[in-house]
Formats: structure tokens, C-alpha cells, sequence
């Protein structure tokens, strides 16, 4: 949006947008605020005053951090000045507080306005209340930590309950290390492929697409025998990529197990990976397993969930062939979509 100000039916057209952008505003479920070039707030609608239950204006001017959390205040103003310095978009999350006295999340977002010489003339923002969102998300990820906790709890007992067989039978004791390493391989396997937040990601650091998918498919006697392959471009690989990756490959390598090229002695899994162009082409290849008859009927969560992952988290496209040797999976992700940058 660009507002000439040169002359004086300018000025006027000017003071008509303002009035009807005050009236738009205050019809917004979101509180909307405004100030001039130099970050001076001089107007806020009618949500603001209805969420906050201060008095008219007494947030003017710099008034209105002393509404955040004291938390939150130093963060807020380091973030608003710098945009002010450059004139980037504002965005940030913060606890505001209500006019009951309890603090909430609000996310608030800001852009500035320029004259047609590119100069701001002003900046519009909103505040928007993700209060309820926030606290079911960190519901959620409290569920999901117990859950894994318990998970990987179940691997620590099974892993007890083996090296208990094989004190009671120790011509066991070879296969029972065997067992038991692949069932520690299998919970190290689990911390990829498990959702993470913020707080509980992984710092994986100089890792590769290759170091990943070896280290998810360890628990399978295959790797170790040479029946899966890796061949092609590696790629760098951290946490953004890491799990979403993870999710897809667990998910294969686990149907492959039961119903594909890893179910049977002699099959295998080829996997490849070529970059072409901006794009990173990975193909799952399966092999040796049993007859495939074709696409199968309905599909379960897990392939609803390796959907999700490539496409959503990954912004990518996955295809899927069931040829007469086997399933065949192709990926097609960028590579900058695996690395935070």
C-alpha cells in the first residue's frame, strides 16, 4: 500500500482513509494498533481496550510495553526497535495482560506502511490472542514426553528381561548381546521418529541423510548382512529434517519388515539419493520380498502420517508404485527443507 502525501487533496484523501480504516478496525476480532514512522503508538481499536480494560490513550506513545509481562518486555522492545531500524515485519509472541490481572499469549504482528518514494509513513499491526492454543500445544507435548518416557522404558525393560534369560541360559549369551543391542538401536531409533517441540528437539550436528537412515536401520538384521544399500548424493541433515524423515523411513522399514523386502531372508532394500536441479530425489526400493498383488485396498495411519511428513512438514511430494519385485517409494524434497538455516 502506498500513500502519496505531496499536497493538500492528498492530505485529504489521507484523513478519509484514516477514518475508514478506524471503523474497519474497530469491526476486527483482532486488537489492531497503529503508529507513526518513528514507532509512536497513537491509536488502538476497540478489541485492545476491551482485552487490556485500560483507560483510552494511557497506552500511547512507549505505554504500551509496560502491558507485557516483565519477562517479555526487554524481548519485545529489542524486537520492535529493530524493525523499526529496518523496517522489516514485525513478529513476536508475548504474555499481554488481561483486564482480569492474568496474563496471556498473544502473538503480534506488525508491517510498515511506505510512500510511494519508499519512506514509512506509518506502521498498522494486530495482536492476536493464542492463549488457548499455546497451552494445549504444551498439553500436548507433555503427553507426548510421557509417552515416550514410557516407550523407552518398555525398551529398558525388555533389554532387562534378555540379559536375564541369558544368565539362565548361557549358550544363549551370543544371541541374547545380538537381541539386546538391536532393541537399544531400536529406542535410539525412536528418539527420531518421535514428534519434537522446540524444547525437546535433538541437536544433531554434521550429520548426513545417509548417517540418519543407517542409524534407523540398525535394529534390521539386513543392514548388517548388506541387504540395504545407499547409493548417490548424501546430503547434510539436523533436527528439522531429522525427524520428519525419520517418521517416513520407520514407518516403511516397519511394513518392509512385515510384509515387504525385509520379511524374507534373501530380500533387500535399495535406497538411492540424486540431486536434480534444486530438488533431492530419494527412492525406496524393495526387493526378494513376497508377490506383491498390486495397490493395496485402504490405507492406515502410518501412511496418512508419512504423507503429513513429506508434504506438510517437508514441502515435498512422495509417490508410491507397487511394481512385481516390490514397493517402490520416491521422495522428492529441496534440500534447504532439511537444514535450519
Amino acid at each position: 500500500m502506498r500513500i502519496e502525501v505531496d499536497n493538500l487533496s492528498s492530505i485529504n484523501a489521507l484523513r478519509e482513509n484514516d477514518i475508514g480504516f478506524r471503523v474497519l478496525a474497530d469491526t476486527m476480532p483482532q486488537m489492531v494498533w497503529s503508529t507513526l514512522p518513528d514507532g509512536f503508538h497513537d491509536y488502538y481499536n476497540e478489541r485492545w481496550y476491551e482485552f487490556t480494560g485500560v483507560p483510552d490513550g494511557s497506552t500511547d506513545g512507549e505505554g504500551w510495553n509496560d502491558m507485557f509481562h516483565r519477562d517479555d518486555q526487554a524481548r519485545a522492545w529489542k524486537e520492535w526497535a529493530h524493525c523499526l531500524a529496518t523496517g522489516e515485519q514485525y513478529e513476536i509472541e508475548y504474555r499481554l495482560r488481561h483486564h482480569s490481572g492474568e496474563y496471556r499469549w498473544v502473538i503480534g504482528r506488525g508491517n510498515p506502511i511506505r510512500d510511494q518514494d519508499g519512506r514509512i509513513i506509518r506502521w498498522i499491526g494486530t495482536c492476536t490472542d493464542i492463549d488457548d492454543a499455546k497451552r494445549q500445544a504444551e498439553q500436548t507435548e507433555i503427553l507426548s514426553r510421557e509417552l515416550s518416557h514410557r516407550i523407552k522404558n518398555i525398551f529398558a525393560v525388555i533389554s532387562g528381561l534378555i540379559g536375564l534369560s541369558a544368565r539362565q541360559a548361557p549358550e544363549a549369551k551370543a544371541f541374547a548381546n545380538d537381541l539386546r543391542q538391536r532393541v537399544s538401536a531400536l529406542g535410539r531409533a525412536h528418539e527420531f521418529a518421535r514428534p519434537h517441540s522446540e524444547e525437546s528437539q535433538m541437536t544433531i550436528e554434521g550429520s548426513t541423510l545417509f548417517g540418519i537412515l543407517r542409524e534407523m536401520l540398525h535394529p534390521y538384521p539386513a543392514l548388517d548382512d548388506g541387504r540395504i544399500s545407499f547409493t548417490g548424493d548424501d546430503v547434510p541433515i539436523d533436527d528439522r529434517g531429522a525427524t520428519p524423515l525419520a517418521l517416513v523411513f520407520h514407518e516403511l522399514a516397519t511394513n518392509a519388515a512385515k510384509y515387504g523386502g525385509l520379511s524374507t531372508a534373501d530380500g533387500r532394500i535399495d535406497i538411492t539419493s540424486e540431486r536434480q536441479g534444486d530438488d533431492l530425489v530419494v527412492k525406496w526400493a524393495e526387493r526378494g520380498g513376497p508377490p506383491v498383488s498390486g495397490v493395496p485396498s485402504r490405507s492406515g495411519f502410518g501412511t496418512r502420517l508419512v504423507d503429513m511428513s513429506v508434504i506438510q512438514q517437508l514441502n515435498g511430494s512422495i509417490e508410491r508404485r507397487w511394481g512385481t519385485e516390490g514397493l517402490t517409494v520416491t521422495l522428492t524434497v529441496q534440500p534447504p527443507r532439511l537444514v535450519r538455516t
